[in-house]
């Protein structure tokens, strides 16, 4: 089943990839919300905002919850009162997807880097990671507050490809939304769509990756391990 036979590093999105953050993602969302005496959205819609960031997140969210765009002073506070509240809800709302442990590890032994590329803003990404018992495969980690435009913009996987030293026909990028694919495809690494993870809704295949793949596990063989 091997589809990539030069791969000498990779990097993964996060959130949708690795971990289903979404429940605690939600929460915070829903305890924002209202605190502004707005209603909470609930963990079906909230799941749909996921992977632009958390100012995004946010302004989906209050843009849905107003009926209009918010203004930037609503737009301030909400994401104020989300950080607040995703600090308490981070860790115990996120859970590994299955087998990603035993793949990362796997991954490891064979010597390959691994990187995080993910728009999750920055403070909470190396927490999260030691707190589901991952940090440790990962020698770059890269979050939202790291570059100065993020995913779908390429610029982050350009670092990676620079820390690492591999071209980018030797980088695979692993995502579930179509801001990793396109992130992907414009600094031309090769790309495998996870299809159980946040994708606004759509299947991940629309955004044509290389490779769509089902379950974590399926990783090793598709890279020839």
């Amino acid at each position: 089943m091997a589809h990539f036979t030069d791969i000498r590093a990779l990097a993964f999105d996060l959130d949708g990839t690795l971990v289903d953050s979404a429940p605690g993602l939600s929460q915070a969302i829903d305890h924002a919300l209202s605190d502004l005496q707005l209603p909470p959205p609930g963990l079906a819609l909230a799941s749909t905002w996921i992977g632009n960031g958390a100012d995004v997140m946010m302004t989906r969210a209050l843009t849905w919850a107003l009926g209009r765009e918010p203004h930037a002073e609503e737009q301030r506070d909400a994401r104020a009162l989300f950080d607040k509240y995703y600090a308490q809800t981070v860790e115990a709302g996120s859970t590994l997807f299955p087998q990603v442990k035993e793949t990362l590890a796997a991954l490891q032994v064979k010597g390959l880097p691994l990187a995080i590329v993910t728009n999750k803003p920055t403070p909470f990404v190396a927490p999260l990671l030691k707190s589901l018992g991952i940090a440790e495969y990962f020698t770059q980690i890269i979050g939202g507050d790291d570059v100065i435009v993020k995913k779908p913009h390429p610029a982050a996987i350009f670092l990676v490809l620079g820390h690492f030293g591999v071209l980018p026909g030797q980088l695979l990028f692993v995502g579930d939304s179509r801001n990793d694919i396109l992130a992907a495809q414009a600094a031309g690494v090769p790309n495998i769509g996870m299809t159980f993870g946040y994708n606004y809704g759509e299947p991940i295949a629309i955004s044509q990756p290389d490779l769509t793949l089902d379950s974590f596990d399926e990783l090793l063989p598709a890279i020839g391990l």
